[in-house]
């Protein structure tokens, strides 16, 4: 009959090695500042600026009140690409709808666009 091999004590195991950090004090990294969406001073009064990327519309009364609202026009989903006579317009088909509450004025959308929350802080615009 064959023995078997003689048991050996485990061995103890090595924990395993930790990257070192440095120069941390012990709290979470704080995640970055959101990115303002524009400046106040670039919007103009009366008029407003698109912004493609975020699919918004920032518009600015003649008091300096920046409303916010979605660049997708409610008729048939075309980007808007004007701002102006107290309209955001739509070249798709003609749909207009007022500047400062999105309420559609003119076209065959039915329904105003929507608005997005947004705040004004150091000059700037951030999406709330």
């Amino acid at each position: 009959m064959q023995q078997a091999p003689p048991q050996t004590a485990a061995q103890p195991s090595t924990p395993a090695k930790q990257p070192v950090s440095q120069g941390t004090t012990g709290a979470e990294p704080k995640p970055p500042a959101p990115a303002a969406l524009a400046k106040v001073a670039d919007i103009p009064a009366g008029g407003g600026v698109i912004l493609k990327e975020q699919s918004l519309v920032l518009t600015k009364d003649a008091s300096g009140k920046v409303c916010a609202f979605s660049a997708i026009c409610t008729h048939q989903g075309c980007v808007v690409t004007d701002v102006g006579d107290g309209t955001i317009n739509c070249p798709c088909h003609g749909s207009k709808f007022d500047a400062s509450t999105g309420e559609r004025v003119a076209g065959p959308a039915k329904s105003p666009l929507p608005a997005v929350a947004v705040e004004q802080r150091d000059g700037a615009i951030f999406q709330a």
